[in-house]
């Protein structure tokens, strides 16, 4: 088997046949992801038929290194659910980017006891400076051609946070952040918009970072949601000029600590009725009442109410499809937890280079399964009236 895999490589390379091959394999990949697809809907490609469980919508694009070179795949797309060809690896180039980080480190003799002892289960050992370049160069390209890209249309929707690695800088070992930004768009599909990593959390750097953003494209923000971090606050008010949430699941673990320990859930359950309101005017209400309510007995939590209603309660007058989504971070904290769970297998990075190449492989993988899993993360009906393009208003009217 393995002589005939090498012969077919050896005929690969001499032979003017590797087109024709890869076409055969291109049509073979297409027609199975076809058949595939048919058992997920319950029904062939435009067929109309009552045992129908979804239909189509459109294709995504995606590049399919073989050993006959690459193919360019059409990989379907549905309405409702997700597909993914049975014969891709959905996490080939995380896993290949923690293998180069692990090997770098291996190859600078800086990694931990655990790092090592899973270099050696890997069965990584006498790994060769040139061979670690070779892999790090294969994926580093297409992370920044994924950091960099053009962002198109507008992103009314986006969110901020950070999370905190350690790296090695000059014999030292010290913690950076590593600040990443997803948003949703105009056509209400949501995506992985940029990184970039700093010594701290700081004003210039968060200013630096949302500039870079912009020139890349990023306009049409109507709502950015964050923690409460001044310096971020401060850069979003002077890049990006539009209105801030305040992270809600944030603020109540702040407030709940001037609530003490006998009063929380009382002050939880009374802080909530705000939030259960159906519209700005209610809400906003409602959390003056309650603030009024605790100030003779907690005045600092009535003061603090009192400073972060507007900022807090922000969401409430966006469309209220949208809002269960808008009032935390916690749609891209779920994706700083898959950060720090890959990146804890390393531990201490050699270098920030090695931390790009990391948690951005992880990244522009989670983009993918964004575009996968789901055909749009808000209706197109629901947010486009927040669009400045008429057409995409008008189109939303037509649909």
């Amino acid at each position: 088997m393995t002589d005939d895999m090498m012969n077919l490589q050896n005929l690969l390379g001499k032979s003017a046949d590797a087109d024709l091959l890869r076409e055969m394999i291109g049509f073979a990949a297409q027609r199975l992801m076809e058949l595939e697809v048919e058992s997920l809907t319950g029904a062939g490609h435009g067929e109309r038929n009552p045992d129908r469980t979804t239909h189509r919508n459109g294709y995504r694009e995606r590049d399919w290194e073989t050993r006959a070179g690459t193919v360019e795949l059409r990989i379907p797309k549905l309405r409702k659910g997700s597909y993914f060809p049975c014969f891709l690896e959905p996490r080939r180039l995380a896993e290949k980017a923690l293998t180069a980080v692990i090997q770098e480190a291996y190859v600078q003799g800086i990694s931990t006891r655990s790092v090592d002892d899973l270099v050696k289960a890997m069965g990584m050992t006498g790994i060769s400076k040139s061979q670690v370049s070779r892999l790090c160069g294969e994926i580093d390209g297409k992370i920044q051609t994924f950091l960099e890209r053009p962002l198109e249309g507008d992103w009314p929707y986006i969110w901020l946070d950070a999370t905190y690695l350690k790296v090695r800088q000059d014999g030292r070992i010290v913690s950076v952040a590593v600040i990443i930004a997803t948003g949703v768009n105009g056509d209400g599909r949501r995506e992985v918009l940029g990184m970039a990593i700093g010594a701290s959390e700081a004003e210039t750097f968060w200013t630096d970072f949302l500039r870079k953003l912009t020139r890349r494209g990023l306009r049409g923000v109507k709502l950015v949601i964050s923690d409460a971090h001044e310096g971020l606050k401060a850069a979003i008010t002077k890049v990006l000029n539009a209105t801030w949430q305040r992270c809600r699941v944030h603020f109540m673990r702040n407030v709940l600590a001037h609530a003490g320990k006998q009063g929380r859930r009382v002050v939880s359950a009374f802080i909530g009725t705000a939030f259960a309101q159906d519209d700005a005017g209610a809400a906003h209400a409602q959390w003056r009442q309650v603030a009024d309510q605790l100030r003779p007995r907690v005045a600092k939590l009535a003061a603090f109410m009192d400073e972060a209603e507007n900022d807090v309660l922000a969401y409430m007058s966006f469309p209220a499809a949208h809002r269960a989504k808008l009032h935390s971070t916690n749609p891209i904290e779920r994706l700083n937890g898959e950060i720090k769970r890959r990146t804890d297998v390393v531990g201490i990075f050699p270098n920030e280079d090695a931390i790009t190449r990391l948690v951005g492989a992880i990244l522009l993988e989670q983009n993918d399964e964004w575009a996968v899993q789901r055909a749009r993360y808000m209706t197109l009906e629901t947010i486009a009236p927040l669009s400045d393009d008429p057409l995409v208003m008008l189109s939303a009217v037509a649909a």
